[in-house]
């Protein structure tokens, strides 16, 4: 036990002692204050970063559904590409009036190119014009290939081309429903029909050259056929066009569907293109084979096959 000397000190150490315990509880009040207000602030800090802390890879605050699966990471995620406006191309000039190859001529089912109802409907004084315009430019090729129009060979020759041009492309004056003249007839038949070794003679648009070959048509009827004749003169209506092949062989075949409703069609050509023996590769030996295949034909194997051996193109 502590003895002090007076009373005077012994006061003034139980004063010193009540300050000190007043100032030892209010630094621990402090204190306990301080660490409250920093536990708020870090648990305030952690639910802001709870996905940052999923993203460098520490443990997710929520449960996962399954074990199983793994933890999702952020950064496997795909980035979003921003969605660009697609450039609409630009029209050429003069795009807009061009028509289409070949015009649509739903009516007559002929198909012809732009122009060409005015040649079936022409005045007889609008042929004389047509002829004598055709005629000068004739007389002008000969000119620019460096012959001499006038000498006497070739003095009527812009004539005589000119008509001949008129008929290698008759086909244009003509249409299907023409043609036909309603020659289908109703029978009970539902066998193949097939007209092959159609000659054809065309001209290619590309060059103004000709081409020639065979031609086979083969039909399936549903309810009706068709004349035999009117086949090949569906076909020789097209091909007495500016041409090409493979366009000639679906037209054909388009035609007999459109007018016969039949089970299937199926037309196959074979021609020489003499712009391939005259110029350019100069093989006079090629042949170019085209076919189109509508219905029955060319849903089933075995039909198309059938026709093929029938007609002699697949025993080569």
């Amino acid at each position: 036990m502590v003895q002090y000397e007076n009373a005077a000190e012994s006061e003034s150490v139980c004063s010193s002692a009540s300050l000190n315990g007043d100032i030892t509880a209010k630094r621990v009040k402090e204190a306990r204050k301080k660490r409250k207000a920093r536990r708020s602030d870090s648990a305030a800090t952690a639910t802001e970063a709870a996905p940052s802390a999923d993203a460098d890879g520490s443990l997710p605050t929520k449960r996962r559904q399954s074990v199983s699966k793994p933890a999702r990471d952020l950064r496997d995620e795909p980035e979003k590409k921003s969605k660009k406006k697609r450039k609409t191309a630009a029209i050429p000039e003069g795009a807009e009036t061009r028509s289409p190859s070949p015009v649509i001529d739903f009516d007559g089912l002929s198909r012809p190119s732009k122009g060409t109802r005015e040649r079936l409907e022409e005045s007889p004084e609008k042929a004389v014009e047509r002829l004598d315009k055709m005629c000068g430019a004739v007389r002008t090729l000969l000119e620019c290939v460096g012959e001499d129009p006038d000498r006497e060979g070739i003095l009527n020759t812009p004539e005589r081309y000119a008509k001949a041009m008129l008929f290698f492309t008759k086909g244009y004056q003509q249409n299907v429903a023409d043609i036909v003249n309603g020659a289908i007839f109703h029978e009970g038949h539902n066998e193949m029909v097939i007209v092959k070794d159609i000659d054809i003679f065309s001209m290619c648009e590309h060059h103004l050259v000709p081409f020639t070959g065979k031609m086979h048509i083969g039909y399936i009827p549903k309810n009706s056929v068709i004349g035999l004749s009117k086949l090949p003169r569906i076909a020789e209506m097209f091909a007495r066009r500016l041409q090409v092949q493979e366009r000639l062989t679906k037209e054909v075949a388009n035609a007999i569907m459109e007018v016969l409703k039949p089970q299937g069609v199926a037309v196959v050509m074979e021609s020489a293109h003499l712009c391939m023996v005259m110029r350019g590769v100069e093989k006079t030996s090629a042949t170019t084979i085209t076919s189109c295949v509508l219905g029955c034909f060319e849903r089933k194997e075995k039909t198309r096959n059938e026709f093929l051996s029938l007609v002699g193109v697949n025993r080569r």
